[in-house]
């Protein structure tokens, strides 16, 4: 669940400039915030539809760049910019947003004694992983129809979110996540961990996001307001954990979406119809050939392969066998699928590439329909951000 360090987009390349002449959303802003599930935009992929996903991506992306990734430099693991100037500083800063809060994850996996004699990179258990922005300007807020606030996630970067990561199997939600009940879902080990744990000076991911949110809604919660989690590999998955958290804690929580790139199974079906009850609305965008998409553990679903393969009451045998296990996992929310091998300008097409956060980018901008999967255009990716 991770992305390369050198994932970056380039503000003046018109591939991604649709910033640049933003379509205007107005009063129809709910429809591509997913109140419909986005029904008519996905397929053929509306134009004003590929900008919302292209600019979610664009606030993924400056996460990574803020990042500090190298393991020898002092502030390793943390943000190399200052709130005021971060969107700025990793080339995004004309989006009317303003960030507000420093979001950083810690690792519940516990260490031995002697990892302590390791290098410090190597056992960091706390790290930044994104920030919370909220958009400030008039006539951004004018176009957008409403007032937006972005939580915008990075993928695996440490030794220890590795480690989480390798954490596959489901765990029961405990009792602080979402609300209480007979049949909580079940999610992640690893991503759970990754959310709730804290530490003696650093608070969890869920309680950074949890006072963010509700300072913002009692600021603004009398005019109209969306909340959009957004997130790459590991932080799609914890956009869907703080989603639901979210969503399930907040009485006065606002619309709330969440734009997934290349994200890997969460939980289990409980956690879907929770989710679904809620009124979230997930937005996976997926790459065919990624691999992480498709793990960890099973997905059977009524009306899959295995179903038309075998008798009904094998198929029903086997889904019950599967519920029961810490392998049974669902898929949520709507499906934007896109396939790397459909584009004639990515090259070298590996495990890497078709996970990067640039070439799920790269897909949207030149997906049109299932039946047109990616458009012949003079718009080529530049060699250094492809090969």
């Amino acid at each position: 669940m991770q992305t390369q360090k050198m994932t970056t987009l380039t503000e003046n390349d018109a591939f991604y400039n649709c910033h640049l002449c933003p379509p205007k959303l107005g009063k129809k802003w709910r429809e591509y915030q997913g109140c419909n599930d986005w029904e008519g935009l996905l397929d053929p992929l509306h134009h004003a539809m590929r900008c919302e996903i292209l600019r979610y991506g664009q606030f993924v992306d400056a996460a990574y760049r803020a990042f500090d990734f190298d393991p020898t430099s002092s502030s390793y693991a943390t943000c190399r910019f200052s709130k005021n100037v971060l969107l700025t500083r990793t080339g995004f800063g004309s989006t009317g947003y303003r960030v507000t809060k420093h979001l950083h994850a810690t690792c519940g996996v516990q260490t031995p004694g002697w990892i302590d004699r390791l290098p410090s990179w190597m056992s960091i258990k706390s790290s930044w992983i994104g920030y919370v922005a909220v958009c400030q300007d008039k006539d951004e807020i004018s176009r957008l129809g409403r007032r937006d606030v972005v939580i915008a996630l990075r993928g695996t970067a440490t030794c220890l979110e590795w480690l989480e990561n390798l954490h596959t199997t489901l765990t029961d939600l405990p009792p602080h996540v979402g609300p209480s009940g007979s049949c909580r879902p079940r999610v992640e080990r690893g991503f759970c961990s990754l959310y709730t744990s804290r530490t003696a000076t650093c608070p969890s991911l869920q309680d950074m996001i949890r006072d963010e949110v509700a300072r913002i809604v009692e600021l603004y919660g009398d005019e109209p307001l969306s909340l959009t989690i957004t997130g790459h590999s590991l932080g799609a998955a914890l956009a869907i954990l703080s989603a639901y958290d979210i969503t399930t804690t907040f009485a006065d929580a606002p619309s709330v979406t969440v734009f997934s790139f290349g994200g890997p199974r969460v939980g289990n079906k409980s956690l879907r119809c929770q989710l679904d009850k809620s009124g979230t609305k997930i937005l996976r965008i997926v790459n065919s050939d990624d691999l992480v998409t498709k793990v960890p553990g099973f997905v059977i679903e009524e009306d899959n392969d295995v179903a038309r393969m075998y008798s009904f009451h094998v198929a029903s045998w086997i889904r019950k066998r599967m519920k029961s296990t810490e392998w049974g996992y669902a898929n949520v929310g709507k499906e934007l699928k896109l396939c790397s091998k459909e584009s004639p300008y990515l090259n070298n097409i590996n495990f890497a590439t078709c996970h990067d956060l640039k070439t799920y980018l790269h897909l949207v901008k030149g997906f049109v329909s299932s039946t047109c999967p990616f458009k012949a255009t003079k718009e080529v990716l530049s060699t250094r951000l492809i090969n």
